[in-house]
């Protein structure tokens, strides 16, 4: 039996997340204490006490999930993971929990993607939706015809999220994303559901993010991890620090292939998924993708 670690990204924050810890470990206290030193705020104070709409602030957000995912599970007596995964953010949590990057560079790059993430969304109204009960096929073909459409140039939208079966969020600008939903909804999707985003994460649009980014990549220290790491740009292990580097700076223009990475994942051997995190929305899409497997939090 083989275990695989798996951390949430952006949206599974929640109010009081990782008081419960800071409370019970020393050790995760020494965790928290250092990110506030780090982070140059009192993010614990955020994640403790403040309010859903401090917690939305994606300065906030992602280091508040980060912190707590990797706390969680290097505060755990039987950690030992034979592969790991994130959901986009997550990726960098699971770097952390694999050694292949320190838990202060982790947060420090978190850091950095979260600003450069924010003034990217700033550049450019955009948004994203999630298409429900639709094929891959023909959303990646409908998001292509939109963006191909002269009528529309100017305008982005990508297949940007492939979260499991039935399940694809598409990203871009506002208009673009407005168009293929009416498409979309035309070809057969039950839904399409604008989420409550700052931007188009995951497309082009993430462009400026990905360059700021890169350098701060390139300049952090980087080891061979435990275990593989299964990557969200091409949903494949590594333990290539090169590779692994690569694959980090193109995640931001990149799709999340969140189905295809947990199918390698069982592919390969995978037969227990433990969510280490706030809430349990990878452990839903896991059981979607791969019903035989057993899911459980950290």
């Amino acid at each position: 039996m083989k275990k695989a670690y798996v951390f949430p990204g952006q949206g599974a924050q929640a109010r009081g997340m990782g008081l419960d810890l800071y409370q019970q470990s020393p050790k995760a206290k020494e965790m928290f204490d250092k990110a506030n030193e780090i982070l140059g705020f009192e993010i614990t104070k955020i994640m403790f006490e403040g309010t859903d709409e401090e917690l939305k602030q994606t300065a906030v957000t992602q280091p508040a999930v980060f912190l707590h995912s990797v706390v969680r599970a290097l505060t755990l007596d039987d950690f030992a993971p034979d592969m790991v995964a994130g959901h986009s953010l997550g990726e960098f949590s699971a770097l952390v929990a694999s050694g292949a990057l320190s838990f202060e560079d982790g947060l420090r790059l978190v850091a950095k993607r979260a600003a450069a993430m924010q003034k990217a969304c700033e550049m450019q109204p955009s948004t994203m939706a999630a298409v429900i009960n639709l094929d891959d096929a023909t959303i990646e073909r409908i998001c292509a015809e939109v963006g191909a459409d002269p009528a529309l140039s100017g305008e982005t939208v990508v297949a940007a999220n492939f979260n499991c079966p039935g399940q694809v969020v598409i990203s871009g600008s506002l208009e673009g994303v407005r168009v293929a939903g009416e498409k979309l909804k035309e070809a057969g999707a039950k839904r399409v559901l604008p989420l409550q985003v700052g931007g188009a994460f995951h497309s082009p649009l993430m462009e400026p993010a990905r360059e700021e980014l890169a350098q701060a990549i390139e300049s952090t220290a980087f080891n061979t991890p435990a275990c593989p790491i299964y990557q969200n740009v091409n949903a494949k292990p590594s333990t290539d620090v090169e590779v692994i580097k690569a694959n980090l700076i193109a995640q931001l223009t990149a799709p999340v292939r969140w189905t295809q990475l947990v199918e390698a994942m069982t592919a390969d051997g995978a037969t227990q998924f433990i969510e280490s995190g706030p809430g349990k929305v990878l452990q839903g899409l896991v059981k979607k993708i791969a019903p035989s497997v057993e899911v459980a939090s950290a």
